[in-house]
């Protein structure tokens, strides 16, 4: 039918002969250009501001025709073969409603406006059952209709195309990184973004110019509170941090983890762009021992608390120096200073039991399999992380100095798996490599090829038109003197 094609957001073509007077009036307006269809937004584009929202405009009443039904036999009707396709099919309207001043009776919202648009045997089975046709407005308003509808309905038509009512969200913030042509409209889009996202409480669109030392974005407020501490959960941690004042990037979720999966507990970590903590943190719930550095302190501030709040103190350590010196002395700081060992892990199922066995009142039971006896110190490094990918590259050279010949590095162990985040403008993948190879091979003083030992260019996101990130993983090759 008609009326659930426009219900539905689509349009049909008109048939030849229409004898019913709604659906000639549909066909009408599809003649006329752009029609409004039966649930969308009342129309409104150019009538007002476009600096902040008016939610009463938003007010449309639908005419359609109703069944009043026994309410004890509500269950009856909806569930009737003959009205499958009679019943009002429409998002968030009930298609049921009480009667004013009858209580036993129910309204069964139907799919027409005249009697001629009810299929015959939906109407011969109201009729056998005592059913009686009556109208009905569906009363529609601002909170019915999603943010790209709203946005639709109230933007110039020139607008629409790449219409931004998609953003990332971290916390109770989201953040838009919006295109010029939006910015004469961005605090009434970040107004009806947080009219319609019940959980957030901050709006902000990403400026151009961005902390050259740090790498964090300066921001605007569109909407909401100018609250930028958020706390967030990724890999089962939890992270807070003051989002105006670090770098962080939900979308790098899955990176975090696939790196966090390649590690083995008992296994040292040197994550050298640490940030708040989104590689160290889960590493360290892993079992993995870590040494995490930033040098932004506000970085290093919220790592600090982040490693207390995921209780993983025992397992990181925190640093706020530059990188280069990081690198260069983070094997003799974890010579030195080597982690104690740490206790065994006890398994899940372990931990269930001796829960089960401890809220039971009864003596604890030996664990179901002899835990593993503590893990001596670790005093070498089995993997150094580099999550900068707009100059990480750089700092490869500082490994010449960690691991020259000669140095505490040649210890006959061997050597630690390096991942280093970077970008490409090459878009094929054997250009990409070709490139960072070749830059990797320039900074480091050594060659970065495919062939050497345990090499990956991991293809991590497309953070642009032209432009890539990736993860370039390899283990340190030997220096020559």
């Amino acid at each position: 039918m008609l009326f659930r094609s426009l219900l539905a957001h689509r349009i049909t073509a008109p048939t030849p002969h229409i004898h019913s007077p709604f659906l000639r009036r549909l066909s009408a307006m599809s003649a006329r250009p752009a029609p409004p269809r039966i649930f969308d937004p009342p129309p409104v584009r150019g009538k007002l501001a476009l600096d902040k929202i008016d939610r009463g405009a938003f007010q449309r009443s639908v005419p359609i025709l109703a069944a009043k039904i026994p309410a004890a036999e509500s269950t009856k009707f909806m569930r009737a073969p003959e009205m499958r396709s009679a019943i009002l099919n429409a998002a968030k309207v009930r298609v049921v409603e009480p009667v004013e001043a009858e209580p036993d009776r129910r309204l069964l919202l139907l799919q027409a406006d005249t009697e001629a648009e009810i299929p015959s045997e939906a109407l011969t089975f109201l009729r056998e059952n005592g059913a009686s046709i009556v109208p009905f407005a569906v009363q529609l308003d601002y909170t019915y209709w999603n943010a790209e509808e709203i946005l639709k309905a109230i933007l110039p038509e020139e607008a629409l195309d790449g219409l931004p009512t998609s953003f990332a969200q971290t916390g109770h913030l989201a953040h838009f990184n919006l295109r010029q042509a939006y910015l004469p409209y961005k605090h009434l889009i970040g107004q009806v973004v947080l009219d319609k996202n019940p959980r957030l409480r901050t709006v902000v669109n990403k400026l151009d110019t961005i902390d050259t030392e740090f790498r964090f974005f300066a921001m605007e407020v569109l909407a909401g509170e100018p609250d930028f501490v958020v706390t967030t959960t990724e890999s089962n941690c939890k992270f807070t941090f003051d989002f105006s004042k670090v770098y962080w990037n939900s979308r790098l979720s899955t990176e975090h983890t696939r790196l966090v999966d390649a590690f083995q507990p008992g296994e040292v970590i040197a994550d050298v762009m640490a940030g708040v903590g989104p590689f160290a943190v889960p590493a360290g719930k892993k079992g993995c021992l870590v040494l995490a550095n930033d040098l932004n302190p506000e970085s290093y501030r919220w790592m600090k608390e982040n490693i207390e709040a995921n209780k993983v103190q025992d397992a990181v350590r925190p640093f706020n120096i530059d990188g280069r010196e990081f690198i260069r002395t983070a094997l003799s700081e974890i010579k030195s200073h080597p982690f104690p060992p740490l206790p065994p892990r006890v398994t899940q199922k372990e931990r269930r039991e001796l829960r089960r066995q401890r809220d039971a009142g009864a003596p604890s039971p030996s664990p179901t399999s002899s835990p593993a006896a503590p893990a001596p110190p670790r005093r070498r490094i089995d993997h150094y992380v580099m999550n900068l990918p707009g100059s990480a590259l750089e700092f490869l050279d500082a490994f010449r100095d960690a691991y020259a010949p000669g140095s505490e590095a040649e210890d006959g162990e061997p050597r630690p798996m390096v991942h280093v985040h970077c970008f490409s403008r090459e878009l094929e993948p054997e250009k990409m490599e070709k490139d960072v190879c070749e830059r990797a091979t320039t900074y480091l003083g050594a060659p970065v090829t495919p062939d050497m030992d345990g090499f990956n260019l991991h293809l991590v996101r497309s953070v642009a038109p032209n432009k890539n990130m990736a993860c370039l993983s390899f283990r340190l090759p030997e220096f020559s003197a």
